[in-house]
């Protein structure tokens, strides 16, 4: 089933006409299943639309999507107004928070960032022998690179990064991050996944989502509609302080793995670097490389351009949409927005 919606008065901009073809399109072609689009300015919301169907409905903009790996960046802004407040700071080593994790000299900063060197952890995948949760899991990894040397994109680091603000803080993730959904007017945003769309692609990909979704991973567990994403975005571009501080925002977005051995298989991966939970893409196909932000493996997106000031969402619910599978190429939809909304 097709067909979309569209909501708000600034749904017939004609800047957003590529932007919205390109989504129909991949949804028409049975690529995405279900979607919504949404962009923003620090001002508001200039364009909501939905897409598809969930199941025998058809999608509808307040719909909630699992989010996958936009969860890091939101994860690392939970973190971050923890430094912002003095618990802890970038620095804070996991091991202080594990004590039976290996190396001492992994820190917050390697974790967020992709170059703490630790072996991975499939996401989903069952506990190893004696762990009950994932602390106990990333505390039993071992060491693939020298601390800081090397970078590989990695989830099972999100665990050390959970470890490392509760021992700090004494409270827990999920309440440290409702604190920030209410900053900002983005109560949908949790670790609650019931009554998101269907992931499609497991199957392909060799992933249960079920699986995942239950451990509440703060790596990829994440949920949320399109507006609690945008509510988030148009705090980040207003510089209002409601989400972190401009400075705070500056030291995140500041390149952490320039330089690095990269072990990443992905050609594309070669072209990005990486902050404190921010992607800093820098692909010769994309026209604006001012952007950062993330893309999840169910090809979610969340993109901030400071050179454009704006804030793009897309929550979908494929997790084989690229090729060899599909031909989705979600840089096409960054230029789509980004080079229609510059000033």
């Amino acid at each position: 089933m097709s067909g979309h919606s569209v909501v708000s008065g600034a749904s017939a901009d004609p800047r957003w006409s590529a932007a919205t073809a390109w989504v129909r399109r991949h949804v028409d072609a049975g690529r995405f299943p279900a979607a919504v689009l949404g962009i923003t300015d620090a001002a508001g919301t200039q364009h909501l639309e939905a897409f598809g169907a969930v199941d025998d409905r058809p999608t509808t903009t307040e719909d909630r999507f699992a989010l996958y790996s936009v969860t890091k960046p939101l994860v690392a802004l939970t973190v971050m107004r923890s430094v912002e407040q003095g618990s802890l700071t970038v620095d804070a080593r996991l091991r202080d928070a594990l004590p039976g994790f290996l190396s001492p000299d992994v820190t917050l900063a390697h974790l967020m960032s992709h170059s703490s060197g630790i072996v991975d952890h499939p996401l989903g995948a069952p506990m190893p022998a004696g762990a009950t949760s994932l602390h106990e899991t990333i505390e039993r990894t071992a060491l693939e690179t020298i601390v800081g040397t090397a970078r590989r994109y990695n989830n099972l680091a999100w665990a050390g990064v959970s470890a490392i603000l509760e021992s700090a803080t004494g409270d827990t993730l999920e309440s440290r991050l409702a604190q920030l959904t209410s900053a900002v007017g983005a109560e949908g945003l949790s670790f609650d996944t019931a009554g998101t769309p269907r992931v499609h692609g497991g199957d392909v990909m060799g992933h249960d989502p079920e699986a995942m979704f239950a451990q509440r991973h703060p790596a990829a567990g994440l949920a949320a509609s399109a507006e609690d994403l945008l509510a988030v975005g148009r705090s980040v571009l207003a510089g209002d302080g409601a989400v972190v501080s401009p400075p705070t925002l500056a030291a995140m977005q500041r390149p952490r793995t320039e330089g690095l051995f990269i072990i990443d298989p992905e050609p594309r991966k070669r072209f990005e670097n990486f902050g404190l939970g921010w992607n800093l893409p820098r692909r010769p196909g994309l026209v604006d490389h001012s952007v950062f932000g993330h893309e999840g493996w169910s090809m979610t997106q969340f993109w901030l351009s400071p050179a454009t000031g704006l804030c793009l969402v897309l929550l979908t619910n494929r997790l084989d949409a690229r090729e060899p599978w599909h031909p989705v190429r979600p840089d096409e939809l960054q230029n789509a927005v980004f080079a229609a909304g510059t000033p």
